[in-house]
C-alpha cells in the first residue's frame, strides 16, 4: 500500500483519488472548496478543507509523510505552479502535477514537478493504476473490470519464454504483443526468451493484473 496526497478536486482529482482508494491505497484529498470536499467524502477516507496556495496551511499537511503528492489544479496556472513550488519546498518525495497545456507543463517541470500529465477524467484513472503498480507503462480500459496494459517485463521473466511462464494458467492473463527496441511484435514465438528491456501488452481483468504485479 502506498500513500498519496491529492491537491485539487476537479474531475481529474476526484477520479484519481477515488480510483487510488479503490486500489487499496491511503489517500488524503485536499481542496479549498467545501462542495468538492463533500463530493468525495463518502468515497475517500481522509479529506481536508485547506487552501494549499497558503504556505501556512500546506505546512500543516505533512507532505513528506506521503509517497507521492498529486497537484490536480489544471485551470488556475498561477495556483498550480505556486502549490508545486510549495510542495517541493515542504519536502514532498515525489510530485506529479496536472497541466492545462504545453507551456503550463514546462512551468511545472521547472518549478519542481517530477512528472506532468495533461489528461481529464479518464487520465486520472489511468494514472491511478500506473501509480498503484509501477510496472504499468500505459493502459486502455475495455470495461470497468478489464483492460489492456503495457507493462515492463517483471525481473523474474528475463531469460524465460511464454511456454515456461504459463502466464494464462497462473494469472488468467493473455500476452498479445511484445515491444522490443522500438519494434512491436504481435506474432510471438512461445519458445523465445524475454529480454531485460522488453515490454508486453497484457489483456485481462484488473484484479488479475494486480496479482501479477504484486
Amino acid at each position: 500500500m502506498k500513500s498519496f496526497m491529492i491537491i485539487g478536486l476537479g474531475r481529474f482529482g476526484i477520479s484519481t483519488s477515488i480510483m487510488l482508494t479503490k486500489l487499496g491505497h491511503e489517500v488524503l484529498a485536499v481542496d479549498k472548496r467545501s462542495d468538492r470536499i463533500n463530493a468525495v467524502k463518502n468515497d475517500v477516507l481522509h479529506v481536508v478543507h485547506a487552501d494549499c496556495s497558503d504556505e501556512h496551511a500546506i505546512a500543516q499537511l505533512g507532505l513528506s509523510n506521503f509517497d507521492c503528492v498529486i497537484v490536480c489544479i489544471g485551470n488556475d496556472i498561477r495556483a498550480s505552479v505556486l502549490v508545486t513550488v510549495l510542495c517541493r519546498e515542504m519536502g514532498a518525495k515525489k510530485i506529479i502535477a496536472k497541466a492545462h497545456d504545453d507551456l503550463h507543463a514546462k512551468l511545472l517541470f521547472r518549478t519542481g514537478a517530477d512528472k506532468v500529465v495533461q489528461p481529464e477524467n479518464d487520465g486520472g484513472i489511468r494514472l491511478a493504476r500506473s501509480l498503484s503498480a509501477e510496472g504499468i507503462i500505459d493502459s486502455l480500459d475495455l470495461s470497468e473490470e478489464h483492460s489492456i496494459n503495457e507493462i515492463a517485463i517483471p525481473h523474474e521473466w528475463v531469460g524465460k519464454s511464454l511456454a515456461e511462464l504459463t502466464v494464462r494458467n497462473r494469472y488468467g492473463l493473455s500476452i498479445i504483443a511484445r515491444q522490443r527496441d522500438g519494434h512491436l511484435s504481435v506474432n510471438l514465438n512461445p519458445l523465445e526468451p524475454f529480454c531485460e528491456n522488453d515490454a508486453v501488452f497484457v489483456i485481462g481483468s484488473n484484479k488479475n493484473l494486480r496479482k501479477l504485479l504484486g
